[in-house]
């Protein structure tokens, strides 16, 4: 703990100086805690449950020169696999933007997989899929993007698969190929992309990924993502696949009330799909509430509960069959530098 607070000084002492040079625009830090109880058939699981600190990260941008700007997050509390400091960064990137069209970024990026639950920041999430629970979802890269319109914008990115990050593929010279459409037309939004991630040496896995969201009036919200899977020279559709759903309730600036369901299926009987593995398919629904004391997103509490069932052939996978989970939390945001 010691370790942490004498790293959060030293970042915030460097900083303070930087940013009388005027290249930090925005600084914050924020961290969330929850206590959760895991219930298996009726049964405790005593080791899930408790306890404990999510999330401490930082999180700063600003502009170097004109056209030149950098993006960083780092992830305090996230162990370095190989005692390496990168490890924890979710992202370091820098973007040069020669027009406004165009937008070119290098270094550690969110690799550009379409849908909203993917797309959500881990720390305002509090049940997922299983293809989420499993996904390594940061690569070093590079990508380039154009805007199309003013509503509508294509970002090609090569990086780091995914895959060569799993513990069965650690450090093989993996890539992934990905093309993402952001719109906004109206009520309609979309995070859409086509993947080919390398699983294997010169073996891939092809993604489809249609993120929706529907604001269905100023305060409620569908979110709606369809994944289908399928490896090198198979054609078929939603035999291996994720589908998320999440409908949202604002009543009040101080209060959001959400439902969400998932599942999550692999019908290939393949071994190309990792992170959803053949065998497996697994449903999971549940609920909670938001309590924004502010009014604002600096503070917020949160109680959830959801419940899983069906099958997962993945022996480390997260969800299990008939789990509970019930979860109450607090998370807090400040901004250091910057509105």
């Amino acid at each position: 703990m010691k370790s942490v607070l004498l790293l959060v000084a030293s970042w915030l002492a460097c900083v303070s100086a930087i940013a009388q040079q005027r290249v930090v625009e925005h600084l914050s830090v924020e961290a969330r805690g929850d206590y959760q109880r895991d219930y298996v058939d009726g049964s405790g699981r005593d080791d899930a449950s408790g306890f404990s600190g999510r999330y401490l990260n930082v999180k700063m941008n600003g502009q170097i020169a004109d056209r030149l700007t950098y993006s960083y997050r780092q992830r305090l509390n996230k162990a370095s696999l190989d005692a390496g400091f990168f490890d924890a960064t979710d992202w370091l990137h820098l973007d040069y933007q020669p027009t406004d069209q165009w937008t070119l970024s290098a270094g550690k990026q969110v690799v550009d997989i379409g849908g909203y639950e993917y797309d959500r920041a881990p720390i305002d999430l509090y049940f997922c899929s299983e293809f989420w629970n499993n996904v390594p979802c940061y690569a070093w890269g590079a990508s380039v993007a154009y805007q199309l319109t003013t509503t509508d914008k294509l970002r090609f990115q090569v990086c780091e698969s995914p895959y060569r990050q799993l513990p069965s593929f650690s450090h093989e010279d993996l890539y992934s190929y990905n093309l993402m459409w952001y719109g906004s037309h109206g009520p309609w939004s979309t995070m859409w992309s086509v993947n080919m991630m390398e699983r294997t040496d010169g073996h891939y896995i092809s993604y489809i990924a249609l993120g929706n969201e529907l604001r269905l009036s100023d305060r409620l919200r569908l979110e709606l993502d369809l994944m289908n899977r399928a490896a090198d020279h198979q054609t078929y559709f939603l035999r291996d696949c994720s589908v998320i759903g999440e409908l949202s309730y604002r009543p009040t600036a101080k209060w959001n009330i959400y439902a969400k369901a998932s599942y999550d299926v692999n019908r290939t009987h393949t071994a190309a799909d990792q992170l959803v593995m053949a065998g497996t398919e697994l449903t999971r629904v549940g609920g909670g509430l938001e309590f924004f004391p502010l009014g604002d997103g600096r503070v917020r509490l949160h109680a959830n509960y959801c419940y899983s069932f069906g099958t997962n052939a993945n022996p480390a996978g997260t969800m299990l069959d008939r789990q509970s989970l019930v979860d109450v939390g607090l998370t807090w945001r400040v901004r250091v530098i910057g509105e």
